[in-house]
């Protein structure tokens, strides 16, 4: 029992020594696969088609194509970045037909 938690205790030091510790579930760079947003850096995993891999990309930036935050976590367009909105249809029904896309836009430049 002492040399299974030695061995365990010597496994979490080394882990923890690593520099930049970067998982394979967890903190992913632009360009990796992913399974749900929470996994990304930078908290957007996209996909194409239903059918298509997902991966890792940047939030969308002003007057570029976005969709609202959903509880998902997968998208086929990006949420906006940091103090952006995303004008788009809002409705159950945009959500179903998956039509609810948007452009992000800074809402303090409204008039």
């Amino acid at each position: 029992m002492e040399k299974v938690l030695v061995l365990v205790l010597v496994t979490l030091a080394v882990a923890y020594a690593a520099p930049d510790p970067r998982g394979i579930i967890i903190n992913l760079e632009d360009g990796e696969l992913c399974v749900n947003s929470g996994q990304c850096k930078s908290k957007c995993c996209q996909h194409d088609s239903p059918l298509s891999l997902a991966r890792c990309v940047q939030k969308a930036r002003e007057n570029s194509g976005c969709s609202p935050q959903t509880i998902y976590g997968i998208y086929y367009l990006c949420p906006c970045e940091r103090g952006l909105t995303c004008e788009a249809d809002k409705t159950i029904i945009g959500a179903i037909t998956n039509t609810n896309y948007g452009i992000c836009q800074d809402p303090s430049s409204k008039k």
